[in-house]
């Protein structure tokens, strides 16, 4: 599984569902905003490259969107040719409340999640005295939501994917995998072959230094989640010279190989789950999983090869499988608040009724009641993991990794072995050479890291701030993707303080 997602998005998207669903409750807080002018900054228009200059300095047209802004950005598809096609990106921002001290891009990561609905989501996503004094600024990265997405798979392949199997037991479940893997391969290809060719991540982050400009920033401001910690240490290692202060949150150790971050990913959902079976047994009486963590974990164990062998209904005519299982369970160990939703889940899924978790699926996937998808961050996170790293090994080699990823995950192992071959059916090749990252010459950045996060373990964290030659590790002790906004004042404290007031925090600060 090489799908990352920023904890706020899945409790945003959770949370709406959740509400309508009445498991939870609900509110809306529309405070009055104010839309003060920003003069550019000097020097903000100034180009990379004279090549470039039609993109630098773009005035964007705000207009109202919903309770927000909504603009367009243009650049160009091919950096290397920008005479040539141009698309352009979508992008909200929701204004400053009261004095406005600057403009923060943000990131959710996926990659494949759109920037637009994290900015919309910034009263959950964001403390007060951000939302105070900072423009809050979403885009939709190239290939992504609104901004000319990649369209790989109709809703019905895309739903028959997302059923298959992620740990095949028997040659026709390995040939269903690998087949989806080609078809998924071509089909971005068919659909706009340049465009599949040029959704990197060194693009976006090429993208992002026109939306620096287009704000008139001389430096770019950037909360980055997630993969969107990658994004950002991109920019930072393109343009050090244009970094202002820069948070890197739930951070991914851009210097792994595939094998690695599949492995890490394995161990880190291995210990989430572990802790949330843990959380049960100690503060549940009758915990339903069981007496001790080890019980809990085999019961886990034992109903998703029951699933594997016979699926459950849905409710809706689906069969809820092994699949989308996984993906169910895996979904609310983002958010430390949702593992109730989780308990819930698991005990009708105990009980022959797997709608709850198919639902939690569908929230993952995007996927709405009539079938459709709300976004296509399903095939954009494969498009762009994939084009920045082909990366795959052939299924007969799963075998020989098997050991190791049931070592880090007895739980998940499988799945994330099998993962290795998701770029097996890869047609679109890249621009653009590879490049190291450490950021030199890049102001102070800020990476936090979560020590028992599923998605980005905290080595990763670790990692990063040692890669990047400027940063500053914060650590987060608790549960859950990222560490800001997750209830720790220590962290939140250290993050606001230093993007409204410039303050680094401590080296080794731990919260």
């Amino acid at each position: 599984m090489r799908r990352i997602l920023v904890a706020v998005v899945v409790l945003a998207l959770l949370g709406a569902g959740l509400v309508a669903a009445g498991l939870l409750g609900g509110q809306r807080d529309d405070p009055e905003r104010t839309y003060p002018p920003a003069p550019p900054e000097a020097g903000s228009e100034q180009p990379p490259s004279a090549r470039l200059a039609a993109f630098y300095g773009q005035q964007l047209d705000w207009q109202p969107c919903g309770d927000e802004e909504c603009a367009r950005l243009t650049v160009p598809l091919d950096y290397d040719r920008p005479e040539g096609r141009t698309i352009e990106l979508a992008l909200l921002r929701v204004p400053a409340r009261a004095e406005r001290l600057g403009a923060l891009v943000v990131n959710p990561g996926g990659p494949g999640a759109p920037g637009t609905e994290y900015a919309a989501a910034a009263g959950a996503a964001f403390g007060q005295p951000l939302l105070e004094h900072l423009d809050v600024v979403g885009f939709d990265p190239r290939g992504t939501g609104d901004s000319v997405p990649v369209d790989c798979l109709s809703d019905d392949e895309l739903d028959a994917r997302i059923a298959l199997d992620p740990s095949p037991d028997d040659a026709a479940e390995r040939q269903a995998l690998v087949r989806s893997a080609v078809d998924f391969g071509r089909g971005c290809v068919a659909d706009d072959a340049d465009l599949a060719a040029h959704v990197s991540t060194i693009e976006t982050a090429r993208d992002m230094d026109v939306l620096r400009s287009a704000l008139g920033r001389a430096e770019l401001d950037y909360f980055g989640a997630s993969y969107g910690t990658s994004l950002g240490a991109t920019y930072a290692e393109l343009f050090p010279e244009r970094v202002g202060r820069f948070v890197l949150d739930g951070a991914v150790d851009v210097s792994a190989t595939a094998r690695e971050a599949n492995l890490g990913q394995a161990r880190g959902f291995e210990t989430a789950l572990r802790a949330y079976v843990e959380n049960c047994v100690d503060t549940v009486d009758s915990c339903f999983l069981g007496d001790s963590v080890d019980e809990g974990l085999g019961r886990i164990t034992e109903y998703l090869e029951q699933v594997d062998a016979e699926p459950l209904a849905a409710g809706d005519g689906r069969q809820v499988t092994v699949g989308t299982s996984f993906y169910g369970i895996v979904t609310p160990l983002y958010v430390r608040e949702y593992w109730p939703i989780l308990s819930v889940a698991l005990r009708r899924a105990f009980d022959g009724n797997g709608g709850a978790l198919q639902a939690l699926a569908d929230l993952y996937t995007s996927r709405d009641p009539a079938g459709g998808f709300t976004d296509n961050s399903s095939e954009a996170n494969l498009a762009i993991n994939c084009l920045d790293d082909p990366t795959a090994i052939p299924p007969r080699a799963v075998a020989d990794e098997l050991p190791a990823f049931r070592k880090a995950s007895p739980t998940f192992g499988d799945v994330f072995a099998w993962s290795l071959i998701t770029c097996a059916g890869q047609v679109a090749e890249s621009t653009e050479d590879p490049i190291e990252i450490d950021g030199s010459g890049a102001a102070p950045i800020v990476v936090i890291g979560t020590t028992r996060d599923p998605a980005t373990p905290y080595e990763w964290a670790q990692a990063l701030a040692d890669q990047l030659d400027s940063a500053v590790l914060v650590t987060r002790d608790g549960d859950g993707h990222t560490g800001y906004h997750a209830g720790n004042d220590c962290v939140d404290d250290a993050v606001e303080s230093f993007l409204l007031e410039g303050t680094v925090p401590t080296e080794g600060l731990t919260c």
